[in-house]
């Protein structure tokens, strides 16, 4: 079964986006497949490098990354939603006349259509936080 997942909510803000982690490797585990995981509204929090919690707590934006390089997992960062929280890339950054991009390696920015595409193309759509 192929599936996406979709992240709402930032890293800390509640349980959502450590549970989208958590599944999806149940999911890989269970030898299924994720076509994309997309980071939207405060979910685009997931993909920031700037993200430094102490050491004793889990730092989901590095494990995500680390899921994505082994699984070689597309996470796509919706660039709407990011350019308003302030999570730019390289190119971005220039455009806004920004010093830095701060978007973390192995994420990328794109618009909602490649979310409209893995719900075309996937088995099951699976989204996490967002309760608005």
């Amino acid at each position: 079964m192929r599936f996406t997942l979709v992240v709402h909510s930032a890293p800390y803000q509640s349980a959502s986006a450590g549970t989208a982690l958590r599944f999806a490797r149940a999911v890989l585990d269970a030898g299924h497949q994720i076509h994309r995981v997309f980071f939207y509204r405060e979910g685009v929090h997931n993909a920031s490098a700037l993200a430094s919690p102490p050491r004793d707590e889990q730092n989901l934006p590095q494990e995500w990354r680390a899921l994505a390089k082994e699984h070689d997992l597309d996470l796509v960062v919706c660039i709407a939603a990011a350019v308003r929280r302030g999570i730019l890339d390289k190119e971005e950054a220039k455009r806004y006349e920004k010093k830095a991009g701060n978007l973390a390696k192995r994420f990328e920015l794109s618009g909602l259509g490649q979310l409209i595409e893995a719900s075309v193309v996937s088995d099951r759509v699976v989204t996490f936080g967002g309760g608005r």
